[in-house]
């Protein structure tokens, strides 16, 4: 907590505004929207909520496909099987870890020869880095397919100067415990378009018509975050920026204690963007480290450190193993590769220098055995 989200609670109980509408939802709607530099907000629940109702706007229904970024947590795809709908996963590629403009285009082309092109393009990014949105925004547009963007992890991240988020038709933010800015659970749907952001409250609100008792023409959801909630969210959006500093001093610091060693590779940073570097991703090559992820966990783990590995791929998870997936490149998949040799880190906004320096020691003791170890073997 910033030490501010207090004085925003006592505001919303001193005046009784404690119900999903008030105050200060209203001024979190706005300041937010205003960060990210787009016409309107509408705060809800989750941000797997925004992501569903953005998709809902967008008219998504049984028998529809859409595309979505296969390496990326499973609240990114979920929304689309609660439409009915079937996720088509797309690829990674190298210089962002993200969707793979190649691979969106053959799922383009081929979807268009087929008759049936996707409802939209959900593009995910991922810990922090924004996608290629040039070549990305241009396939959509070439075959006039909506862009939703779930920049859940990238709040603060900028693509050529532009926020994350702010380029689509719908982007979504999270403000789940572990994101960048907390609200301790809750999301952000913005736009451009605030006719269909007002329809979002609308069925983020039950749907409820305009009527003296309870009437309903369509079905709603109850998806409206609570005015206690944005007050806290509030206080957080006050900080981001400096949360966003502080990451990206973790990130440099690991960059730095590992420059010497080969073998690991950071998540890469696209030229003119500035990733908010919510979490520090490395990737090892195990015959030049002579260790493996498995490895490094275990010792991690002994050592009461939390670390884990990059995000399994959805096309490869039970839940979607019948979908559709389109590679990088013929049969080499990016996304992969990388949860086959990549890990995350520890990267809290308000981790000490003490508290980093244990994680880097713990690390290079990993190296250093195996190092000894493929000395004496030799």
């Amino acid at each position: 907590m910033s030490g501010k989200e207090k004085s925003y609670i006592d505001d919303a109980f001193e005046s009784n505004w404690i119900a999903p509408l008030g105050p200060n939802i209203d001024a979190f709607e706005k300041q937010l929207a205003a960060y990210a530099g787009t016409a309107d907000a509408v705060a809800v629940s989750s941000g797997t909520a925004a992501i569903h109702l953005s998709l809902q706007l967008l008219g998504v229904g049984a028998g529809d496909i859409v595309f979505c970024s296969s390496f990326t947590f499973v609240a990114s795809a979920n929304p689309i099987r609660y439409c009915g709908a079937e996720p088509v996963f797309i690829d990674s590629e190298p210089d962002t870890w993200n969707m793979s403009p190649i691979a969106l285009q053959q799922a383009l082309e081929d979807a268009n020869h087929k008759g049936k092109l996707p409802k939209a393009v959900i593009v995910v990014h991922l810990y922090g880095q924004v996608s290629k949105m040039d070549e990305i925004i241009s396939l959509c547009e070439q075959y006039e397919v909506p862009l939703v963007e779930d920049a859940a992890e990238s709040l603060g991240s900028t693509y050529k100067g532009k926020q994350s988020g702010s380029f689509g038709k719908f982007g979504i933010y999270s403000f789940n415990g572990n994101k960048i800015i907390t609200t301790s659970g809750g999301g952000m749907l913005v736009s451009d378009d605030v006719e269909l952001l007002k329809k979002a409250r609308f069925l983020a609100t039950q749907a409820r018509d305009t009527a003296a008792h309870y009437q309903h023409s369509s079905m709603g959801f109850n998806y409206r975050m609570s005015n206690l909630l944005a007050g806290v969210g509030r206080a957080q959006l006050e900080v981001l920026d400096d949360r966003v500093a502080a990451r990206r001093t973790v990130f440099e610091n690991y960059v730095g204690a590992f420059s010497d060693r080969s073998g690991i590779s950071f998540m890469p940073e696209l030229m003119n963007t500035k990733s908010n570097r919510w979490l520090t991703t490395l990737v090892l090559d195990e015959m030049e480290t002579n260790t493996t992820i498995s490895e490094l966990l275990y010792a991690l783990t002994a050592a009461n450190i939390e670390a884990r590995p990059l995000w399994k791929p959805l096309h490869l998870q039970p839940l979607f193993e019948n979908c559709r997936f389109y590679a990088h490149a013929g049969d080499e998949s990016i996304c992969e590769q990388l949860f086959m040799r990549g890990i995350c880190l520890p990267s809290g906004s308000s981790m000490t220098l003490i508290d980093q320096v244990r994680v880097i020691d713990c690390m290079n003791d990993v190296f250093d055995r195996a190092e000894e170890k493929s000395i004496q073997s030799a």
